[in-house]
């Protein structure tokens, strides 16, 4: 073998190597290349769009259900119900009645209705003309400024004016310590002397609670006493109104 043939040998036998290297490898194919393993952007849109209208909804529905609740719980279109029983009614007037006997005068102030005040009827007859009327505020200042006095009516019999201030009135002519072992009924009148009773007239919706004592022996019963305590309803709770006198008269 001579020199010059000795490179093409190693040529040819590299190029038979990398024949062989090749022949050994196996046959390419072409594999699809593995999906990702999330969803394309157009479904997780609607995924999220879907989600978020889903929640949406449910908090708009637990917002009209909480408004709903609020607004049954804070509804104007229910009223107050004010506690009309005749028990508490007679409680009430019971407590009012002991508070006067006691000359315990500024203890009803939050007794009198807030807006219409307190009536005072020397007799049976309403007079809504002549009637003295005291708002809450102005009876607790007229129970200290004693000496300021008031022309409350006509006394029967003499026609004089009784002009007394407003403790005085309580303590003589409301007098209610009469009413100590009174008799009590709730809206029934019983008819009494010759003066006319016009409560149903002026207070046809109101709750009254009559006082009655039927008088002594000494006096055949003509000292005979009657004090009407009127209450009406204002915000689901029950006010003094008035406090009707009645008496014999001629």
């Amino acid at each position: 073998m001579t020199k010059a043939s000795i490179p093409k040998l190693a040529a040819g036998s590299c190029l038979a190597f990398l024949l062989t290297a090749t022949s050994c490898q196996s046959p390419t194919t072409t594999e699809s290349a593995p999906k990702p393993n999330h969803q394309s952007s157009s479904n997780k849109d609607n995924n999220q769009s879907d989600r978020q209208s889903s929640n949406k909804d449910n908090n708009q529905s637990d917002r009209q259900s909480s408004n709903k609740d609020n607004n049954q719980n804070n509804s104007p279109s229910t009223p107050i119900k004010p506690d009309t029983s005749q028990k508490t009614l007679t409680q009430q007037a019971l407590r009012i009645q002991q508070a006067l006997a006691n000359k315990d005068y500024a203890s009803i102030a939050d007794d009198i209705h807030p807006t219409r005040g307190v009536r005072f009827s020397m007799y049976a007859y309403v007079h809504l003309d002549k009637d003295k009327v005291f708002s809450r505020a102005q009876f607790a200042q007229y129970l200290k400024e004693s000496k300021i006095r008031f022309t409350w009516g006509n006394l029967d019999g003499t026609g004089e004016l009784l002009i007394v201030p407003l403790p005085t009135y309580l303590d003589t002519w409301v007098d209610a310590k009469n009413y100590n072992n009174a008799r009590i009924t709730v809206n029934t009148f019983e008819s009494r002397g010759n003066m006319i009773n016009n409560i149903n007239e002026v207070y046809p919706k109101s709750d009254v609670v009559d006082f009655y004592y039927k008088g002594s022996d000494q006096y055949d019963g003509m000292d005979w006493r009657g004090m009407r305590l009127v209450f009406d309803d204002y915000q689901g709770k029950r006010y003094l109104i008035a406090i009707i006198n009645d008496q014999w008269t001629v």
